[in-house]
């Protein structure tokens, strides 16, 4: 196997910067379309250790910061009929591990909480680098993606459709990207 071509991290705490981060889905709609969402509002940390391995992601997202672009099915997603964001107000993702696969490819398995249901789920990174901005400050950069079943997570309401299949599709695509600053 070989090793990461970009300079890992230094070791301590690096904090996610929501401005220059984004946390994404990507949901089947009708059996053939999809709609995409975000949520605005984490938070998230990522302390990094010597060995590598040995580094733990830590992100809180906002259950209620949900955005698809439509008001009205908005509301639907944050009603008990999905995220249930009265109840639930938060997701969390808390890592069990860290392993390189190959170049800057890695697997950071961990468990991910929706609605107080905790399942495992592994999230393939590409990792993009450290660099440092105009300022001088020190910045780390990483892509990340999973798909899970939200039927796992106790999130299963639907409706069937007359032409066969149903409207939501149980499998929901994760894509993250992720900025981070060195903590002080």
């Amino acid at each position: 196997m070989s090793t990461t071509t970009a300079t890992l991290p230094k070791t301590g705490t690096w904090v996610i910067d929501p401005s220059h981060s984004s946390v994404e889905f990507v949901a089947k709609h009708l059996v053939v379309s999809k709609v995409r969402g975000r949520f605005a509002s984490f938070s998230g940390t990522i302390e990094v250790a010597d060995p590598i391995e040995r580094s733990n992601v830590d992100v809180t997202i906002e259950a209620a910061s949900i955005d698809t672009g439509d008001r009205d099915r908005d509301g639907h997603v944050k009603s008990g009929d999905f995220l249930d964001v009265e109840t639930f107000p938060q997701l969390t993702f808390r890592s069990t591990g860290a392993h390189h696969k190959d170049g800057d490819r890695w697997s950071i398995p961990g468990e991910l909480t929706i609605r107080d249901v905790t399942k495992p789920v592994e999230l393939d990174v590409e990792y993009l680098g450290v660099y440092t901005d105009p300022w001088g400050n020190e910045k780390a950069a990483f892509t990340a993606s999973t798909e899970l079943d939200r039927e796992q997570f106790g999130i299963t309401w639907n409706q069937a459709l007359e032409t066969g299949g149903v409207l939501v599709g149980k499998t929901v695509k994760i894509e993250i990207d992720v900025q981070l600053a060195e903590q002080s």
